[in-house]
């Protein structure tokens, strides 16, 4: 796999926590962050399809729904 360069600036405390848990796992620093961006951008592309599937439902005003909680006895 083709890997590009990049520079990254961390927190000290953000940036000490990665290294020890790189030797606590016996991983580089760039598989970790590799892996924490995959999964953040994994959860983003969940979250578009939630968006899309959903696209089409009814919508309700903030005010109607209060109104709905009240009449239902929720608030």
């Amino acid at each position: 796999m083709l890997t590009s360069r990049a520079t990254v600036y961390l927190e000290p405390e953000l940036h000490k926590a990665l290294r020890l848990k790189s030797v606590e796992t016996a991983r580089s620093v760039s598989d970790l962050l590799n892996d924490a961006i995959r999964d953040e951008l994994a959860e983003d592309a969940e979250d578009l399809a939630t968006f899309d599937a959903r696209k089409n439902e009814a919508t309700i005003g903030f005010e109607d729904f209060v109104k709905e909680l009240k009449r239902h006895g929720k608030l």
